[in-house]
């Protein structure tokens, strides 16, 4: 089914006034109070809970391989959170994923 222009611009606004009403509703509305310490708590762990729904197809089924599972993807995967894990250093795990993810193709061939 092929979306009228109308059916476009809808849910493009439709998406932005959702998108602006959850970030005002925490931002604007409580903005100024303090949080109790759980909530603060929970909130780091934000970041740590959306990355895995983000980087796990691009790892699993990536596009590039036409969705089929790539041994160099999966061991960068696992470089990348054993890195993490064991310094605790983003940038480190960064690096070794992307080594990995890089450098595994040519030691392969």
């Amino acid at each position: 089914m092929i979306a009228t222009k109308w059916q476009l611009w809808t849910v493009i606004f439709g998406l932005g006034l959702g998108t602006f009403l959850l970030r005002f509703s925490f931002l604007g509305l409580i903005g100024n109070r303090n949080l109790s310490p759980i909530v603060l708590k929970l909130l780091r762990y934000t970041p740590m809970a959306v990355i895995p729904g983000l980087v796990a197809p691009a790892t699993l089924w990536p596009a590039a391989t036409g969705g089929e599972t790539d041994a160099a993807r999966l061991a960068a995967a696992c470089a990348t959170v054993l890195v993490g894990v064991a310094t605790r250093n983003t940038l480190a795990a960064i690096a070794a994923g992307a080594i990995t993810l890089f450098g595994l193709p040519l030691l392969i061939g």
